[in-house]
């Protein structure tokens, strides 16, 4: 009788045998994506030829390279730079080239090195493209469901417009969380018309995003410059200028870190905005969902808003 199936390797090896791309030089340890799609680092300190056998690392914790001046924050996912051979936290990046895997620790924008879970995935708690939500349109604003995104439209009829996307999931207010987006401006109107908000909040409003009682947003008001504002129903901080500005077409990353829910630190691009602001909401009830929010009062003013992410993770330990 023939063997159905053939052990070649232990299921806990860990390893894939690969052909070297390049030569490998002794104790180098570099960073390769492997046929599946997953990265690997050479496990063995041994030069190699390329063409030569040569044994890829798929799982484990591996200090590597990061891109330099910017933050990463813990449990954040990773991506490779080939051409750096650093670890980025941002996808929006050029540079992003294969998943890599998850932060384990946080790295400061000084730091050189950061510690990756090689291959790992964040588990969100709240994600706004693959979990439940609500979409709600005003006159003939839209919501559409692109690849790899959701995108807001408000249209050059002068009327009330409205469009949102609002999860319906929500993580209360008594435990520590990091929000990570991913958005791009496709269309900006003008006349300061129409107002963009991504982030997350108590509920949505029919006519104003300012107007919800708990929230921390990204927001755009007819200009491609980067506002931030928090509101915990007790101290606001009012729609303040990043001083960064986003760029037509093309998207960026953004994280809110709410560890510590009296001093938000929030990052455009892994780089820390205002960070002399205090953003908070540690007197805020809650709960607190995830919101994508469009609105206009009136005028033929224009807008595209696209977010490819929009997540919260819950950590109880750091």
């Amino acid at each position: 009788m023939v063997a159905e199936a053939i052990l070649s390797k232990d299921a806990n090896a860990n390893t894939l045998d690969v052909a070297a791309p390049a030569a490998v030089v002794a104790g180098t340890h570099p960073v390769f994506q492997s046929p599946d799609g997953r990265a690997g680092v050479a496990a063995k300190s041994m030069a190699t030829a390329s063409g030569d056998p040569l044994a890829l690392q798929t799982a484990g914790q591996f200090t590597v390279l990061k891109t330099a001046s910017v933050v990463i924050l813990d449990g954040a996912p990773l991506w490779w730079d080939r051409s750096a051979n650093t670890a980025t936290p941002l996808k929006a990046a050029a540079g992003a080239d294969f998943y890599l895997g998850t932060a384990v620790g946080d790295a400061a924008s000084a730091d050189t090195t950061v510690v990756a879970d090689l291959n790992v995935k964040p588990v969100y708690t709240l994600d706004l493209l693959n979990g439940p939500s609500l979409d709600t349109v005003t006159g003939d604003a839209t919501v559409l469901s692109k690849p790899g995104a959701i995108e807001l439209t408000m249209i050059a009829t002068s009327e009330v417009e409205k469009c949102d996307v609002l999860s319906i999931h929500s993580i209360p207010v008594t435990i520590p969380f990091i929000i990570e987006g991913r958005m791009a401006i496709w269309s900006v109107g003008s006349a300061a018309a129409v107002d963009m908000n991504v982030g997350i909040a108590s509920a949505t409003h029919a006519t104003d995003a300012g107007a919800i009682a708990e929230s921390l947003f990204v927001h755009f008001n007819d200009a491609l410059d980067i506002f931030l504002e928090s509101d915990d129903g007790t101290t606001e901080v009012a729609e303040t200028d990043s001083t960064i500005d986003a760029v037509d077409d093309t998207y960026f990353d953004f994280a809110f870190d709410c560890r510590d829910l009296t001093d938000i630190q929030i990052y455009i691009n892994g780089v820390l905005m205002l960070g002399g602001t205090t953003f908070a909401l540690d007197a805020a009830t809650g709960p607190l969902k995830l919101l994508a929010h469009m609105e206009k009062t009136t005028g033929t003013a224009t807008g595209v808003l696209r977010v490819a992410q929009l997540t919260a993770r819950t950590p109880d330990v750091t």
